[in-house]
């Protein structure tokens, strides 16, 4: 017996499992799971990218400000980083359901 395709080790997998760990703690945990590297380090990339966004965001709150907006940023990235979790859940869960019909298994 040979070595497994990427599409069967996709489809042997369970497609929940993958969105509960992309959901919950979330950064593309779900793609270690599904053995997708490439995903799991471009959702790193992305979610390190959007920190960074919300970090210069921070930065140019002017300190005198009476009023700094900071809630409104820390809102902003935390809900991007929901938006990251989401996204990337329903795409590993998409992509099990296709490998599961491109093999009819």
């Amino acid at each position: 017996m040979g070595k497994p395709s990427k599409d069967e080790i996709l489809s042997a997998s369970a497609g929940w499992v993958a969105v509960i760990l992309n959901i919950l703690p979330g950064l593309g945990a779900g793609y270690l799971y599904q053995r997708r590297w490439k995903e799991y380090w471009i959702t790193g990339i992305i979610s390190a990218l959007w920190l960074t966004i919300g970090m210069f965001a921070q930065l140019l709150i002017d300190p005198s400000d009476p009023a700094p907006d900071l809630a409104n940023t820390d809102l902003l990235v935390f809900l991007g980083l929901i938006a990251i979790a989401f996204i990337t859940a329903w795409e590993a869960g998409l992509s099990v359901k296709q490998a599961r019909e491109l093999l009819e298994y």
